[in-house]
Order: C-alpha cells, then sequence, then structure tokens
C-alpha cells in the first residue's frame, strides 16, 4: 500500500483525485503514468487489493477509484460495496480485463459508475474518470452491447457459482460434493441449473460460457 508523492499545482487548481486499485504493478504504472500527463488529473494513491482499497479511500477520500475485480484476498466487488457502504457518493471506474455481462452487472450492482475494459485505457480512461466525476455512468460498447444481448439471462445463485468455479478447477461432482459438504446427487442438480441458466450443452460448455461472461474468479482456492 502506497501513497504517491505529486507535484504541486498552481494556486486556484484543483485537479480530480484518482485512487488506482489494481495488483499487478506494472499495470499502476502504466495508468500514473498517463495520470502525470493530465494537469486536471491527480493520482494520490495506490492499493494492491480490496482490503488496501477500502483503507486508503478511507485516508484518502478520492474522487474517483479505478478498481480493478479479479485480484488475490478481498476482490474488486467486495471493495466496492464496502466503499460505498461507507461513502454512498464515492465514484467509483471499474478497469478490468473480464468484459463478462454478468460480471459487468454484478460490478454496477455494487455501486461502480463505469466499466472499462483495460484494452481501451488509452483511448478512453481520461475521458472516463472525468465523466464520472461530473456524475455520469460509462460502460465500454462491447460490454454494453454483451450486456443488451443478455437482458433476461438468469444469474447463478452463490452456491450455483461456487459450483461451477470447482468444476472449473477439475474437480468431478463427487469431489465437489466433498468439499462443500452437499451430497452428490444435490451437486448434480446444481449442474443442472447451471447448464439451463448458462445455456450451456455440458460441464465444460459451462466453463467456458462462466469464463466469457465474467462468472470465474482465476484467484479462487482450487
Amino acid at each position: 500500500m502506497s501513497v504517491e508523492t505529486v507535484t504541486a499545482r498552481p494556486a486556484g487548481a484543483h485537479p480530480i483525485t484518482v485512487l488506482v486499485v489494481d495488483d499487478h504493478p506494472l499495470i499502476r504504472e502504466g495508468i500514473a503514468a498517463l495520470l502525470a500527463q493530465e494537469p486536471d488529473l491527480r493520482l494520490v494513491g495506490e492499493a494492491a487489493n480490496g482490503d488496501q482499497a477500502l483503507a486508503l479511500h478511507r485516508a484518502l477520500r478520492p474522487q474517483v477509484t479505478l478498481m480493478d475485480l479479479q485480484m488475490p484476498g478481498a476482490g474488486g466487488l467486495e471493495a466496492i460495496e464496502a466503499i460505498r457502504a461507507e461513502s454512498p457518493a464515492a465514484r467509483i471506474i471499474v478497469l478490468t480485463t473480464y468484459g463478462g455481462d454478468l460480471l459487468a452487472r454484478r460490478a454496477l450492482k455494487a455501486g461502480a459508475q463505469a466499466y472499462l475494459l483495460k484494452s481501451s485505457v488509452r483511448k478512453d480512461l481520461m475521458d472516463t474518470i472525468r465523466a464520472v466525476h461530473r456524475g455520469q455512468t460509462r460502460v465500454s460498447s462491447d460490454v454494453a452491447c454483451a450486456m443488451a444481448g443478455a437482458i433476461g439471462a438468469e444469474d447463478l445463485s452463490p452456491r450455483e457459482q461456487q459450483v461451477l468455479q470447482l468444476i472449473a478447477a477439475g474437480n468431478s461432482n463427487k469431489a465437489v460434493a466433498g468439499l462443500l459438504g452437499l451430497a452428490e446427487e444435490t451437486v448434480k442438480g446444481h449442474v443442472k441449473n447451471i447448464l439451463v441458466k448458462l445455456g450451456a450443452r455440458d460441464r465444460t460448455h459451462a466453463v467456458a460460457l462462466g469464463m466469457a461472461r465474467g462468472l470465474l474468479d482465476p484467484y479462487a482456492p482450487s
């Protein structure tokens, strides 16, 4: 957890203060370099996970927070919910590599005002920060199209998502049952529901769809 040292601004200037949350140092460094080129934006802190994000947001009160979603330890969704619980007016931009419609819906429901893919950082990030600071909502066009195409799609329950995550890690139904303390027939029922909700042909297809729609956490234990 660190706080950036920033240069003084001219009297009367009030740059937008920004907190960056991402577990990859190179991503944070790249964003810091981009922000340094913008006189109306100022990086005030960096965090590597959700717990650090909450602590730094509490200490620094940034006007805009850039939040990765999938990080070791406390992830971005939990951090967004915690920050918004403490600061209902907090303005948060999700910055992620995952364009899945379900993950985007969850992030916006948690309290994010924007959902931006890392592939469009150079083109869209600065304008998105300014727009969110003004109170606007922004969603990457690819993600917006995916969300529109999935209107009416049923979300997985927390238990179904647990089952899908364990299937993605290579566990059989019997192994999933043992890990979750369930009967194997119960797990089979969850798998059936997952296939129906995702429109999947089989378990492998369900995992592929779960990846594409942002349901699977690469940091989750197997």
